[in-house]
């Protein structure tokens, strides 16, 4: 069953709005896109503390996504609704942990995790079909960010990012 709830309801639950990266889900077009682009400071800010508090925060988020998102997904009646980014900006923090800030490194982090987030190879794609609830919402995401992060640490140590 799908369950309509408003832009105003969504925004007056705490865990639903944090869901749909505080308002960044609500966008008409590519509520993905968006909610990734919100991802970036997000990035700067839990990155600020140093490496290992960024790690921790993370793993947090990841974590705490499979509860927000999967909640989220039920009160909303729909699996992977699109209006849910918290697993694009998860996504792209796990993008950015192999490398050092630079706004060349979040650039081709960004493009890199759009990619993979939108073309799904294999594994990413079974996952997504196979695996559901919170957990199927955000592992799609995490592993694509893995993907993203492996690539860009290799563009990274090639020298490619300058």
């Amino acid at each position: 069953m799908n369950k309509k709830l408003s832009n105003e309801q969504i925004s007056d639950n705490a865990l639903y709005y944090a869901a749909f990266g505080f308002g960044a889900g609500f966008a008409k077009k590519a509520p993905g896109t968006v909610g990734t682009v919100m991802g970036i400071p997000v990035y700067l800010l839990t990155s600020a503390g140093g490496f290992p508090v960024f790690v921790v925060l993370t793993l947090i988020f990841s974590l705490l996504g499979i509860y927000i998102c999967g909640e989220t997904a039920k009160a909303l009646g729909v699996h992977d609704h699109p209006g849910i980014v918290w697993d694009e900006i998860v996504g792209f923090m796990v993008t950015m942990l192999f490398v050092p800030f630079s706004w060349s490194a979040v650039l081709v982090g960004f493009i890199l995790f759009r990619f993979f987030d939108i073309i799904k190879p294999w594994p990413i794609s079974y996952i997504d079909r196979h695996v559901s609830g919170g957990l199927g919402i955000m592992l799609d995401d995490l592993l694509a960010g893995l993907f993203s992060a492996l690539l860009l640490s290799w563009i990274y140590s090639s020298g490619w990012l300058g």
